[in-house]
């Protein structure tokens, strides 16, 4: 169905969303679709630090071996 959309339609899709619109609503659209993109690959590096700050703390533990009760 969309195969069919050349630059001539994608023009005149843009137009028509331009007119409807109008210029001022767009970038301000824009720029919240910005704002999210930003705060999802602030999320993504947050999770994959905290994965890995886990990790680490995991192979940090304490790993002494317990004292024998036949020794005492």
């Amino acid at each position: 169905m969309l195969n069919n959309i050349g630059l001539p339609g994608l023009l005149l899709i843009a137009v028509v969303v331009l007119v409807l619109f109008g210029r001022g609503k767009i970038s301000s659209l824009m720029g919240e679709v910005g704002k999210g993109i930003t705060a999802f690959k602030k999320g993504v590096s947050d999770g994959t630090k905290e994965l890995e700050d886990d990790a680490n703390a995991e192979a940090a533990r304490d790993v002494t071996p317990a004292a024998d009760k036949d020794k005492a």
